[in-house]
């Protein structure tokens, strides 16, 4: 197949890159020329801003690829564009979407009212009510990490874009929270910091440790993404990606550190007992367990990396490419040790 990736260049698109070239398959990857990672020879490129997709028109017309992957997709106006670009130069668009557009999400953050609804989400779940999950404070922060994120990101009226045009077929794949070598959120940094730092315990609010969040392996969930483009079965279907493993917070964080060598518990606290730096504003009635059924069955998805050598590879990594940029009140150890002291007293009255 020929196959164009737009973006694709940073944290997840090498290793899809490298699955498809493996394959045989014909790769062209459109981006801004500014990419770090290196390439696989084959792959050809085309330079240019995805904001400006019908300036190359010519040159998609001379590949005629069979299907486009968008892994930079951040709200309407660009998959509207993306759709008219290449209406009738392709016979499919693959989208990479994301698993807070579940109304669960919405009513995890605080921003949909309501009951907290049914957990695992499935790809029949409601989509969340309220466009544009972020307030402004956190959506500088995701750009600062994410540079194709635009202020109007939102994937549901992306999805909505990909999906509801009759001349083009789409598949949306909504994905995880994904962690592996080069996570730009350093997603595994705050418990493993304190970890080195040979803190006696990791605090952590009660409610908060039971949370499932959705992970998965950046390795993994680029095999969900390359097996979805070679399928036809995936043809107009939304598929979501995540690991076969659901973790709770509490035994996530224990999981880091028995494959970092830490010896030292995980301490739960009530959140009036929790140091408010530990604490996150979020409504944890509500749990973020998803379902990745569909793909399992539909297209026989499994992983490749077993999770503790998944896990280990981030811990090398991220030991070796800490933050460059560190918030010191989120490790307020005084706090933290008096929340401790507090603790041992209650205990031992």
């Amino acid at each position: 197949m020929k196959i164009l990736i737009i973006g694709g260049t940073g944290f997840i698109g090498p290793f899809a890159i490298r699955d498809l070239v493996e394959q045989g398959h014909d790769v062209t990857v459109f981006h801004r020329g500014e990419a770090k990672t290196v390439l696989p020879e084959p792959v050809r490129r085309i330079h240019g801003n995805r904001n400006d997709l019908a300036a190359h028109r010519s040159a998609f017309e001379q590949l005629a690829p069979d299907v486009v992957i968008d892994f930079v997709l951040s709200d309407e106006r660009q998959a509207k564009a993306l759709m008219e670009t290449f209406r009738g130069l392709t016979a499919r668009i693959v989208a990479i979407s994301s698993q807070d557009v579940y109304r669960a999400y919405g009513v995890l953050l605080g921003r949909e009212p309501g009951p907290p609804q049914e957990t695992p989400l499935t790809e029949e779940s409601e989509v969340r009510r309220q466009l544009h999950p972020y307030n402004q404070e956190h959506l500088r922060m995701v750009q600062a990490m994410f540079a194709w994120v635009t202020d109007d990101y939102d994937k549901i009226p992306v999805e909505r874009a990909v999906l509801g045009d009759p001349a083009l077929p789409g598949t949306v794949l909504r994905l995880p929270m994904i962690y592996g070598p080069g996570d730009p959120v350093h997603r595994f940094f705050p418990a493993l910091k304190r970890m080195d730092d040979h803190r006696p315990a990791i605090l952590m609010e009660e409610s908060y440790a039971r949370l499932h969040p959705p992970r998965g392996y950046v390795e993994d969930v680029a095999a969900g993404i390359t097996l979805a483009t070679v399928s036809e079965r995936a043809v107009g279907k939304i598929y979501n990606i995540a690991s076969d493993q659901q973790f709770t917070e509490l035994e996530w964080t224990r999981k880091i550190g028995e494959v970092a060598g830490w010896k030292g518990p995980v301490v739960t606290l009530p959140k009036e007992q929790t140091p408010p730096h530990v604490i996150l504003p979020l409504n944890t009635e509500q749990d973020w367990l998803v379902s990745s059924a569909r793909i399992r069955q539909e297209l026989r998805y499994a992983e490749r990396v077993p999770l503790e050598v998944g896990m280990a590879r981030t811990i090398e990594w991220e030991r070796a490419n800490p933050p460059s940029q560190i918030n010191p009140q989120q490790f307020d150890y005084a706090a933290e040790d008096a929340a401790l002291e507090h603790r041992g007293r209650a205990t031992a009255s």
